[in-house]
């Protein structure tokens, strides 16, 4: 196995969906999501460049992943992580968990549990997050191909800064203003429940069965404020994931992933100085990089004000 030795630069993707904005890439069309880390990201940086992360994963395997998880068959990278830029509000959705991702798409496939972090939200921003009253499947059944689950769901205001962690199974849906960090499973499986009576042209079809089938109704989550100025911040820690905030003012972190997991950082506010025995790598905001679990200690060095939020495997 092949030592990766400084941090990843990862080449950003940019996907546009009909709820996108402007804000995660100033001059171009309109932008939804940009994919920050995922397996099939471009490294652009160090001796792996041009080779996606996927492809370094399976060199490197351990030292990058760290010792999570690694026991799993069919090693892949674990996490995806993305940035959201909500002008409008995305359809209603549900994931599956592990057992009905395999059960509905085959072999190989994930379940997607997702946290959300609000960088930015305008006054009155608002997501649906679980329903309102506890139902059962019966009801929930009914409600959903009447065309009635917005009736049912629970509408929570989120301010900036806030956290959320959305369980596989939670119908949910981020609303106008809002621009949002997504970790989660290295997933893509969206069941859409409903999506604002847009126009049905073939492209953002319905999954009515499916998210029957995947929904736990009595599923609830709570929104988190980071409630210290502490360097450092667990935000959500899940069987998935661990999310952390660190904020710095002019000032510096020391940072050792002791090979239990990488770490992802990104920068949502400021600049920063990744800085080893030997490398040193700027991050400006909205950037990502990628530390592998075997590098030792690092320094995260903030110009000015600055905050990073750092995701986690957690060996699931």
């Amino acid at each position: 196995m092949k030592h990766v030795n400084i941090p990843l630069l990862l080449e950003p993707v940019y996907r546009d969906y009909i709820w996108g904005g402007d804000r995660l890439k100033p001059g171009a069309s309109p932008i939804a999501e940009l994919w920050a880390v995922h397996e099939n990201n471009r490294v652009l940086n160090g001796r792996f460049s041009g080779l996606t992360l996927a492809q370094v994963t399976s060199q490197c395997m351990i030292n990058l992943l760290g010792k999570k998880g690694f026991d799993k068959p069919n090693i892949r990278f674990p996490l995806l992580i993305k940035l959201l830029d909500c002008k409008k509000w995305l359809s209603l959705q549900v994931h599956p968990n592990d057992l009905k991702a395999f059960e509905l798409e085959g072999p190989g496939q994930r379940g997607k549990t997702e946290a959300w972090y609000f960088i930015d939200a305008e006054d009155q921003a608002e997501i649906l997050c679980g329903l309102k009253t506890a139902t059962d499947k019966n009801k929930l059944e009914s409600i959903i191909r009447n065309g009635k689950i917005l009736d049912g769901m629970k509408k929570i205001n989120v301010k900036k800064d806030q956290a959320i962690l959305i369980p596989a199974g939670m119908i949910h849906a981020l609303g106008p203003g809002l621009l949002v960090y997504e970790v989660q499973q290295s997933s893509d499986i969206t069941y859409r429940v409903w999506d604002w009576d847009r126009p049905d042209n073939g492209s953002r079809p319905l999954h009515i069965e499916k998210s029957i089938a995947v929904t736990e109704p009595q599923l609830n989550s709570q929104l988190i404020n980071p409630v210290s100025s502490e360097k450092l911040n667990t935000l959500i820690n899940c069987d998935y994931f661990k999310l952390s905030l660190i904020q710095l003012n002019n000032q510096r972190i020391s940072m050792d992933p002791a090979f239990e997991s990488f770490q992802a950082l990104t920068i949502i506010n400021g600049a920063v100085t990744l800085k080893g025995a030997t490398w040193e790598l700027k991050l400006d905001q909205y950037q990502s990089a990628l530390v592998p679990a075997d590098i030792g200690h690092y320094d995260i060095i903030s110009t000015g004000h600055s905050k990073i939020l750092c995701a986690m495997h957690n060996g699931a």
